[in-house]
């Protein structure tokens, strides 16, 4: 199937500013799904299912075939829904290989339980750097471009020759007018983030780019598309001329003033785990630690 059959649909939850997308071939067939939501209350830890629904509804009435659950990195900002997706529609949950690095700053953060491990193992699937996979016929590309964090992983559709066509960029961009994504978690990375960054915007300046969040500045609806070009020109901390060293002094100025995201304590816990909540404890309740003055 020629790329430029392919569609996108996005869905934004405005609780946490997430974009989930499915991508699916054009008429019907298989489809991903990228980055799906958890609805979480933090007053009174209870999930709910509401965002996902909606994508389940998308996908069953295209009769699509769910192939892929693709996590572009270990969320901090909200729960994962890959799981109840799984459980519903099917699919194998993927995240790139360097979540294992993830996973063990973490599991000392929060004291995970001996047997919890460091492997990945509780994804289905971990890319390689540059792998390549299908969905259906559609050629997808996964890129590593850690610097958010070390498990930071883009989803690239191409063309046959391999040529580009539209990338999902988990919290390595944002839009133009936001910028770039702090790079202050354990085992985030500056000048590795730069780095990626130039990475994407190497490709084809028609490319099309999807965001995973949108912090829009006042006056603007929420949005979530780009392309290479306008991210070379217009993107306020890597438009072009901004060389690493400038990038990374401003990004590492930014970070030290920015408050820890809301739901980061009780979201990495879980993303981690591939969305799975920690194991029940003897009364058959699951619990999330807080840590203090840990962080």
């Amino acid at each position: 199937m020629n790329a430029m059959d392919a569609q996108v649909q996005a869905f934004f939850d405005a609780d946490t500013s997430t974009i989930s997308y499915v991508l699916f071939e054009g008429g019907g067939g298989e489809c991903a799904i990228v980055d799906p939501v958890l609805d979480y209350d933090p007053r009174s830890g209870r999930t709910s299912t509401a965002s996902a629904d909606r994508v389940i509804a998308f996908v069953r009435s295209r009769g699509l075939k769910l192939s892929w659950l693709l996590e572009t990195h270990a969320h901090a900002d909200h729960l994962s829904a890959a799981p109840y997706l799984r459980r519903q529609l099917g699919g194998t949950i993927a995240i790139g290989e360097g979540i294992r690095a993830v996973q063990g700053a973490f599991k000392t953060v929060f004291n995970l339980e001996p047997e919890f491990r460091l492997d990945g193992s509780q994804f289905g699937h971990l890319f390689a750097p540059d792998e390549v996979f299908h969905v259906g016929r559609l050629r997808m590309r996964a890129l590593h471009v850690p610097g958010h964090t070390p498990a930071d992983t883009a989803y690239a559709l191409e063309s046959e020759a391999g040529e580009a066509r539209l990338v999902f960029v988990g919290d390595t961009l944002f839009m133009p007018d936001v910028g770039s994504a702090r790079c202050d978690f354990p085992g985030g990375d500056a000048r590795a983030l730069y780095r990626s960054v130039h990475r994407l915007l190497a490709l084809p300046p028609q490319t099309r780019l999807f965001m995973c969040h949108d912090y829009p500045p006042d006056g603007r609806a929420p949005d979530w598309e780009t392309t290479v070009a306008a991210q070379r020109a217009k993107n306020i901390h890597l438009h072009d001329g901004i060389d690493e060293e400038t990038f990374v002094a401003m990004r590492q100025r930014r970070d030290v003033t920015l408050a820890m995201p809301a739901l980061m304590l009780p979201a990495i816990q879980v993303n981690i785990r591939a969305g799975e909540l920690p194991p029940s404890e003897s009364n058959g309740v699951c619990y999330l630690k807080i840590p203090v003055n840990a962080l």
